[in-house]
Parts: C-alpha cells; sequence; structure tokens
C-alpha cells in the first residue's frame, strides 16, 4: 500500500463523507483550544509580526478546516484591539496529503470569509487581509521555505503513518496492533511512529521562525500498552466485520492477512521522548483529553429524533467509513463497502451497549529553540 497516494478521507459533503462525520475531531480540536490560542497570544505578544503565517498540517475538508484559522485570527484581532495596533496580514496554509478534497474547501472560501467579517466587524478588514494557500504533500518532509511559518497546528493527523510498518507478516487475522498481535509486531508500529515523529519535528524546526511555535493533538491512548483497548479496540472491532465476512466467503482470508493500518497511537511518554530526542523545541503544554466514541454524546445540541443521536453504532460506524473507507477499497474493492460497514455497525452498537468507549487524545505545545 503507498499510503501518500491512499490516505485520505471521504470528500464530498454527502452522507459518508468526512465533512459529514468528523464531530469527533471537532470536539478535540475544541478541547485543544484553549493551548492553540495561549501559543498565538504569547507568540504574537512578544513578535509583533506584520504578517502571521498558519500551516494546519492534515487539514482534511468539511468545516473543520478553517475552524482553527478562524480563532487564531480572532485571538490576534483581540490582541491589536488591546494594543490599538494595526492588524496584521495573515497567511494560512492547507497542507494534507494530494488525495485530499483540496476544492470542497476552496469552494467554501467566500461563504468563510463573509462570516469572518461578520464576526470581526468589518471595520477590521481581516477576512481581507487573509490569504489561503492549498499544499498538497506528505508532512513527514519538507513543505515550506526555512524560518518560514510562525505557527504549525494538526489535529488527529500524526497519529497516521508515513507507511505501513515493514514486519507485519505475523499480524494474521488483526488489521492494527491488538491483545493477539506478536510483539514483534508492537515493536515494529513503534519504531516507524520514532522515524516518522522524528522527522517531522526536525521538517518543522527548519520551517519554523525563531520562537515559532506548533500545538499538535494525536489520537493518542493513557497505558503503556500499545495494543490496549483504549486505542486499538475500534480497529479490532473492524477486524471481526472483516473476518465475519472472510468465513463467510465475501472476502479472501489472505487480502485480510496482509492489510494493516498505517497509524499509531502513542502515549505522552512516547511523544515527550521524541521531542526530547530530536532536540529543536521546548515542551509548554502535554495534555491527556478524552472524547466519546459517539460525537452525540460529546456536548453537541442535536434533535434527538437524529439517527445517529439514537444509534451510537450508526454514527461511529459513518464516522470511521469517512476516514477509513480509502484504505479499504484500495485492499478490498468497493463492492463491499456496504456490508461491511452494516456489519460493523452492529458489532460497535453491542459493545457501545455494555461498556463506556471513549477515544484518547494527547495534545503536545512546542516552542522552537532559538
Amino acid at each position: 500500500m503507498e499510503v501518500v497516494q491512499v490516505l485520505h478521507m471521504n470528500g464530498g459533503v454527502g452522507g459518508t463523507s468526512y465533512a459529514s462525520n468528523s464531530l469527533v475531531q471537532k470536539k478535540a480540536i475544541s478541547i485543544a483550544k484553549p493551548i492553540t490560542e495561549e501559543a498565538m497570544t504569547k507568540l504574537f505578544s512578544s513578535t509583533f509580526p506584520t504578517k502571521v503565517a498558519i500551516a494546519d498540517l492534515g487539514c482534511s475538508s468539511g468545516p473543520n478546516t478553517l475552524l482553527v484559522a478562524s480563532e487564531l485570527i480572532k485571538v490576534v484581532n483581540k490582541i491589536c484591539d488591546k494594543l490599538g495596533s494595526q492588524l496584521p496580514e495573515f497567511q494560512v496554509f492547507l497542507n494534507d496529503l494530494p488525495g485530499n478534497d483540496f476544492n470542497t474547501i476552496f469552494r467554501s472560501l467566500a461563504s468563510f470569509q463573509k462570516m469572518l467579517r461578520k464576526q470581526l466587524g468589518s471595520a477590521s478588514g481581516a477576512a481581507g487581509q487573509c490569504f489561503f494557500t492549498g499544499v498538497p504533500g506528505s508532512f513527514y518532509g519538507r513543505l515550506f521555505p526555512r524560518n518560514s511559518v510562525h505557527l504549525f497546528h494538526s489535529s488527529y493527523s500524526l497519529q497516521w503513518l508515513s507507511q505501513v510498518p515493514d514486519g507485519l507478516e505475523s499480524n494474521k487475522g488483526n488489521i492494527f496492533m491488538a491483545s493477539t498481535s506478536p510483539p514483534c509486531v508492537l515493536t515494529a508500529y513503534y519504531e516507524q511512529f520514532q522515524r516518522d515523529f522524528s522527522l517531522f519535528l526536525k521538517c518543522r524546526s527548519e520551517e519554523l521562525v525563531a520562537e515559532g511555535r506548533m500545538v499538535l493533538t494525536f489520537l493518542g491512548r493513557k497505558s503503556q500498552d500499545p495494543s490496549s483497548k483504549e486505542c486499538c479496540y475500534i480497529w479490532e472491532l473492524l477486524a471481526t466485520a472483516l473476518n465475519n465476512m472472510v468465513s463467510e466467503g465475501l472476502i479472501e482470508e489472505e487480502k485480510v492477512n496482509c492489510f494493516n493500518i498505517p497509524q499509531y497511537t502513542p502515549s505522552p511518554a512516547e511523544i515527550k521522548s521524541e521531542v526530547i530526542k530530536e532536540g529543536s523545541f521546548t515542551i509548554d503544554h502535554l495534555e491527556v483529553s478524552e472524547v466519546n466514541w459517539n460525537a452525540y454524546q460529546n456536548g453537541f445540541k442535536f434533535n434527538e429524533a437524529v439517527d445517529a443521536y439514537n444509534d451510537g453504532g450508526y454514527n461511529v460506524a459513518n464516522c470511521m467509513r469517512a476516514v477509513a473507507e480509502p484504505l479499504l477499497v484500495s485492499q478490498f474493492g468497493e463492492a463491499i463497502i456496504d456490508e461491511l460497514f452494516k456489519r460493523y455497525r452492529e458489532i460497535v452498537a453491542d459493545r457501545m451497549s455494555k461498556e463506556k468507549t471513549k477515544f484518547i487524545n494527547v495534545t503536545v505545545s512546542l516552542t522552537k529553540i532559538g
């Protein structure tokens, strides 16, 4: 599997699109908002740049894509109002892999600019001083010129690896790290994460201005066990649905045995270790938070008649389909997808009725040294 070519969220705005099924991700952004705003406040209060370059890495598409940029612009607007200074120009870079639905983002920019002008007050002219650029490419490599970006933001992206780790031949019947995975599989995943995150830090340190900032939220875990339920269970249940279809002759067993998700959900200690080892950043915050699998239980207000509100399995299955469908189609084809997620929905609903199910987020705020 060539991850750079295959990995992307479902595009468009339809029922199985990421745009329509990304409330969990929105909640994670909301939880990290105070840390993100503090990073921008400290950056701007100490440097007073006339142009601010912000990059959102793994931006995807849909309502969350421009959410962080708008909040950061509002933070700077408040600082400028307080100081009586002129608002800087904003350059917002939106990065994701080439398969991302950038067209949907670009079509939404006019309405976003209009909304931002309304929120800030037309007199500020902030929306007119905000310039957007799409940057397709992997963040496990250089994306920007040296010393050109003030703040990097990334949410629910850095758990994705640059490639499926080598040496997973013994992970048969699983599609990710699992309780039945051999130790060598867990080691292979961790070592791939170490290589990838170290390279990520090196590249971003070269692209950030002096004392530039990063706020990164990973899908992660609290446990020291990389195969713990808190990070792997949601994929184990998908593997159950796939293996059920194998037993019925609907999917070839070999296709499941050689399919593995290119993701690693790190612990706070693992993130801290890599940051210290790479040596380009100081850690300002390192925090853990939780969100429910079912986004409709995360404090959003909805009409209770909505199907997803009453059926957690429906909501979780759609969320996971929006994330994983392109990977699954590349391995198994499109024909099995509807049936797979029908079964997955039932399995997830059964599990959620019997136990508490939560995603673990790990958010780290970093400052470039020097």
